[in-house]
C-alpha cells in the first residue's frame, strides 16, 4: 500500500511512522511470515490476518499501548514495527518497546532511523519521560539497535517475559528524555 509523506507521524530522511490500521494487515502478515526464521525464538507478530486483526485491535484501542509502522518513504511500504507497550502516565511517564523489522528491510538501518523517530515521538507528543527495551541476551541485533539509539544497560531478569512457550530471561535497556536532550 503506498503512503504519502503526508501521512506519516513522523518522518526521517528514508522512513516514516504511521499508526498500525486493519487494511495493512496482507501486507503485515505476508512479511512476517517470510521474516520467520530473522524473528524467531525472539519474538512471534501475527502471520495470520485473523492474528493480525486482533493484534492491531489491541494497539488501536488500548490506551496503554502504541503502535507504529516504520515505512519506506521510497515505496511506502512496511519496514518493520515498533509498538510502546505498558504506558503508564502520572509520575512514571513511561512504556517499555518492542520491536522488529521484516527480512526484506534488515541491515539497511531502516529500523535504526525508525526507533530514532518513535523515541523521538515518544519524549514529543506523547509526553513520555522514560523508554525501556527487553531484549533477551542472545539477541544481538536487537541490543545493537538499544545501544545504536541510546539506550542505557539497566539490568538482568531472569525468566522475565513468556515468548515461545517458555519464560525468557532479558536484559533491561532504558533512555530517558533528559539522555536525548
Amino acid at each position: 500500500m503506498l503512503h504519502t509523506a503526508s501521512q506519516y507521524l513522523a518522518e526521517g530522511p528514508r522512513v516514516g511512522l504511521r499508526h498500525f490500521s486493519y487494511e495493512d494487515g496482507p501486507e503485515f502478515t505476508t512479511r512476517a511470515r517470510e521474516s520467520k526464521d530473522l524473528h524467531q525464538p525472539w519474538l512471534f507478530p501475527p502471520v495470520t490476518e485473523a492474528a493480525y486483526s486482533a493484534y492491531t485491535g489491541r494497539l488501536i484501542e488500548d490506551p496503554t499501548k502504541a503502535g507504529f509502522l516504520v515505512c519506506e518513504k521510497d515505496g511506502g511500504g512496511i519496514a518493520g514495527f515498533i509498538n510502546i507497550n505498558n504506558i503508564v502516565e502520572g509520575g512514571f511517564q513511561c512504556g517499555a518497546l518492542g520491536y522488529g523489522a521484516f527480512a526484506h528491510a534488515a541491515g539497511r538501518g531502516l529500523m535504526r532511523e525508525g526507533l530514532d523517530l518513535v523515541v523521538e515521538y515518544a519524549f514529543g507528543p506523547m509526553r513520555l519521560h522514560r523508554l525501556e527495551i527487553n531484549v533477551q541476551p542472545g539477541n544481538a541485533a536487537s541490543i545493537a539497535l538499544a545501544r545504536g539509539v541510546g539506550f542505557r544497560l539497566e539490568g538482568f531478569s531472569p525468566n522475565m517475559i513468556f515468548i515461545g512457550g517458555a519464560w525468557r530471561d532479558h536484559e533491561r535497556w532504558a533512555i530517558t528524555a533528559e539522555m536525548r536532550a
